[in-house]
């Protein structure tokens, strides 16, 4: 495979920046093949020379596509369309389908199993224990959340913890509400805070000290989710 060069968007849609630091200029034969088409993108950059744009905001990176030349671009779309119309691909691309939608059936049976057994209830709160589990799974592991539940960098336990507490920031604390001054760290600090109120919650259905009826804001959030 040819090697893509890595670079950076500048103000000029006809120049990007190296990884040195240079400024380069788009040779004129040169086109933009927008991001989308994973099938696409990897012929074209296999075919020949080819400049990646990946913007990053703060930690997380977005593609502004793959400049390569035109004709290279061009045979690699004519070249997959002829492919895809076979019906060798219509069946493969099918088995594929069903094959991601069975592992991501059983994903979610294994995230709200790990998520049961994060929050380890006392058995009289058994039920609302099963209620959590399955609100925490149903946000967090739809395909494209963008949440810590589809991310395969932490072991799925810690993935199950984490979305609880991320769920609960949101549940059972003001935070959507709340105004964190626009200063570096602010929003960590508030969330470690808040994990903390989230964790003394949770023990409260872990421990042998009931309480009072109304005064639990997961059992107050959980009913207000089915109520809606």
């Amino acid at each position: 495979m040819s090697e893509t060069l890595i670079c950076a968007p500048t103000k000029d849609p006809r120049q990007v920046r190296a990884p040195d630091g240079r400024v380069l200029q788009i040779p004129p034969q040169w086109s933009c093949l927008p991001p989308g088409d994973a099938g696409l993108t990897r012929r074209v950059k296999s075919a020949g020379p080819s400049w990646a744009v990946v913007e990053k905001v703060g930690r997380k990176t977005f593609s502004k596509g793959v400049w390569a030349p035109a004709e290279n671009i061009a045979a690699a779309k004519a070249a997959l369309e002829t492919e895809r119309a076979t019906p060798a691909y219509a069946k493969r691309r099918a088995a594929d389908v069903r094959r991601r939608e069975e592992e991501q059936a059983q994903y979610e049976v294994d995230f709200e199993v790990s998520v049961t057994a994060f929050l380890r209830f006392l058995p009289q709160f058994r039920e609302l224990e099963g209620r959590v589990a399955k609100a925490v799974a149903k946000h967090a592991t739809p395909v494209g959340s963008g949440t810590v539940a589809r991310t395969e960098r932490i072991p799925l336990g810690q993935r199950a913890e984490a979305a609880v507490i991320a769920w609960m920031r949101h549940q059972t604390t003001a935070y959507d509400s709340l105004k964190v001054a626009r200063v570096k760290g602010a929003r960590r600090e508030v969330r470690r805070q808040l994990a903390e109120v989230s964790r003394a919650v949770l023990d409260l259905h872990r421990g042998r000290v009931a309480h009072p009826p109304g005064s639990c804001p997961l059992c107050a959030s959980v009913l207000r989710l089915e109520e809606a």
